[in-house]
């Protein structure tokens, strides 16, 4: 068997530059079928290259793709039919109403019956808007739309880059619950993302980059049993004291930016070894108002990454929310590439 068997979607050794600029340097992916993977770096990392990569937007300069099971090449576009695809701001008919829109994209393609598109309207919230033009809709509906465009031929492998983008907190949860139950009927889904915590809810495995390269890859669940966390809350005016204390056990931190009160702080250690947390400090006189322990997907990005944040728009990343994505303008992507 080779090393990609299963596997939904690989990379291998994929690289790409932008004049001196390196944007992958060997990258390394490897996406199980039937899974929600959550695809996470900072601005610069290469996440959208990577995902102009898999999409054939760009070519890469060296290494490999294998999109569900056979390899991926240039001018092999007609491969990506078996693949949805949302990258950057979808783009659609604007004097046209979403059923339309689907249609006009369905007609590129495979047949697709009415009644698919019904479905898909009524998958993404559309039904009361579906006879409505498109240029009266939101960067939220349009991203909506997105999907159900992306969802047309009814894929295997989804590829979404920041979906959530322009969805108020009903949407959000909306969308992650779509995209689980997409995963759950033995599809993949890979999302490109900077909502850490989104992802830390919705994911099963996550694949995080730096630099154009994978630092960290795996089910989630085994990623965060390696990164514990211990917070512990002492009055204020011990707080210098209680790090003294803890430190020869473990590093310590302050919790600065959070919305709890002062004096709490971050352990890092085993999250069941907090009874010993709690043991030190009192037996320097020390005792805590405050014990909690848990795992923490933020902070194990920021120690693979070093500590560079997500959001969007500076650097290489060009997400959906970009503000010149023009989302009104120009005819739609063919059928497989809502972009």
């Amino acid at each position: 068997m080779s090393g990609t068997d299963g596997l939904a979607l690989a990379t291998r050794g994929l690289r790409k530059s932008y004049g001196s600029r390196r944007a992958l340097d060997g990258l390394d992916l490897s996406v199980p079928a039937g899974v929600v993977y959550g695809f996470l770096g900072p601005n610069g990392a290469g996440k959208t290259t990577t995902m102009r990569v898999l999409t054939g937007l760009v070519h890469a300069d060296g290494g490999s793709v294998e999109v569900l099971g056979q390899p991926f090449k240039r001018g092999d576009r007609r491969r990506l039919f078996e693949v949805g695809a949302l990258v950057e701001s979808p783009t659609f008919y604007p004097y046209l109403s979403a059923r339309a829109n689907l249609r006009e994209l369905a007609a590129s393609g495979a047949p697709v019956s009415a009644k698919r598109i019904e479905e898909l309207l009524d998958l993404v919230g559309l039904c009361d808007r579906a006879g409505d033009k498109v240029q009266d809709f939101s960067m939220g509906m349009k991203q909506r739309l997105g999907i159900a465009a992306a969802l047309l031929s009814d894929p295997k492998l989804l590829l979404l880059d920041e979906p959530a983008n322009g969805l108020d907190p009903a949407g959000i949860v909306a969308m992650r619950d779509t995209l689980r139950t997409l995963a759950s009927q033995g599809k993949t889904v890979f999302v490109s993302s900077h909502l850490l915590a989104e992802i830390q809810v919705m994911a099963d495995v996550v694949g995080i980059i730096a630099a154009g390269k994978l630092v960290r890859e795996g089910p989630l669940k085994e990623l965060l049993s390696m990164q514990g966390v211990v917070k512990v809350r002492v009055r204020p005016n011990l707080v210098d004291a209680a790090i003294a204390t803890l430190a020869p056990l473990a590093p310590v931190e302050r919790l600065t930016e959070t919305d709890r009160e002062e004096g709490w702080l971050s352990v890092h250690l085993a999250t069941d070894r907090a009874e010993e947390v709690n043991q030190k400090l009192a037996g320097d006189g020390i005792y805590a108002s405050g014990l909690e322990s848990g795992t923490d997907l933020e902070m194990l990005f920021l120690e693979l990454t070093g500590g560079q944040g997500t959001s969007s728009g500076e650097g290489e990343f060009v997400g959906l929310g970009s503000p010149n994505g023009g989302q009104n303008g120009g005819a739609p992507a063919g059928k497989g590439t809502a972009a």
